[in-house]
């Protein structure tokens, strides 16, 4: 005997399913490996997919077989076995099948791993949602928050998502992201144990959908936008049929930081056709709301600009420090 594959003597099949596929929705080559198998086993009694399977008419037993079992099941006239892994997967019996192939005493059937199915772009959200929702029904702390308990938070992570961008940094880039979706995520699992008015990100989700193609019409309709200009004129002149607002200052919020406040203001009146010069007035707030609506008006984000020479305020600062520590005889 020898440890060379031998396709005499059948075939061990490893199925592989995600639990981020609706149950059911398996490849071609799945369905006609599990047709053709002599047996199909599966450890875990709860798998989403074995309804979908003895609907199909694949019969499918409940065992945690060993790697001798299968062995001497696929050595004895070509079989075929079929393993569905549970979602831990089958350490224990691919250990066994590692030790019996590296023996050199066996002659082994074929050893396949068989994706059932495929991710598609955008299912690790369903395992945020899914740990989201273990959290807050373990988590002491988490199971308790409310939306007010978090407000904090996502100002915070919006901050520091916007010291990423600024500062070009890519892996920071990639965790305040990843930050501020918790948020959503977090504010929609509190929502759904609302009493009221309760929703859930699904809901989240489904709201942002439609607007997006509702606002969206030279993409999902059949208007056409041929410059970014006209893609914000259909963005405005839609957003305020929806909102239905008398005034371009409506749903500018006044808790943003001051700067960004005096821009928004600037924007939406340029955007409404409106020609409207800051008040004059003493002091340094009209200095810096003159200052804010002329930035906008260039195309600058006068919190971007300020955040910047901010931050060359502190290098200078540091510089400084770094200086006096350096004298002699301190």
């Amino acid at each position: 005997m020898n440890d060379r594959v031998n396709d005499s003597f059948g075939r061990i099949v490893l199925l592989t399913t995600s639990h981020r596929v609706a149950p059911g929705l398996l490849s071609w080559p799945a369905w006609q490996t599990l047709r053709g198998a002599g047996r199909v086993l599966c450890a875990d009694a709860g798998h989403p997919q074995l309804p979908y399977l003895r609907e199909a008419g694949v019969e499918v037993e409940h065992a945690s077989p060993t790697a001798r079992e299968l062995v001497d099941y696929c050595a004895d006239g070509q079989r075929t076995a079929v393993v569905i892994t549970s979602a831990e997967g089958e350490s224990a019996l691919t250990d066994g099948l590692a030790r019996l192939a590296g023996s050199g005493r066996e002659s082994m059937p074929a050893l396949e791993l068989l994706p059932g199915s495929y991710d598609l772009p955008g299912a690790r959200l369903l395992d945020l949602v899914q740990v989201m929702d273990r959290i807050r029904l373990a988590c002491p702390w988490s199971g308790i928050r409310t939306h007010q308990d978090l407000a904090k938070y996502g100002l915070e992570e919006m901050y520091e998502l916007l010291e990423a961008i600024e500062t070009g940094d890519r892996e920071a880039l990639r965790e305040e992201l990843g930050d501020v979706l918790l948020q959503v995520v977090f504010h929609a699992r509190i929502a759904q144990d609302d009493a009221d008015e309760p929703f859930s990100v699904d809901d989240v989700a489904a709201t942002i959908v439609d607007k997006l193609i509702h606002r969206h019409p030279h993409v999902f309709g059949e208007e056409s936008a041929r410059t970014p200009e006209d893609v914000r004129a259909h963005w405005m002149r839609t957003k305020a049929a929806e909102k239905g607002r008398d005034s371009v200052t409506e749903g500018v919020p006044l808790g943003q930081p001051a700067l960004a406040l005096a821009a928004k203001l600037a924007s939406r009146a340029r955007s409404g056709g409106l020609e409207v010069a800051p008040p004059a007035g003493e002091g340094i707030g009209y200095e810096l709301l003159a200052l804010a609506v002329r930035a906008e008006a260039a195309g600058t984000e006068p919190e971007t600009a300020l955040r910047a020479a901010a931050r060359t305020y502190r290098d200078a600062i540091l510089a400084a420090e770094a200086a006096a520590g350096e004298r002699p005889g301190e």
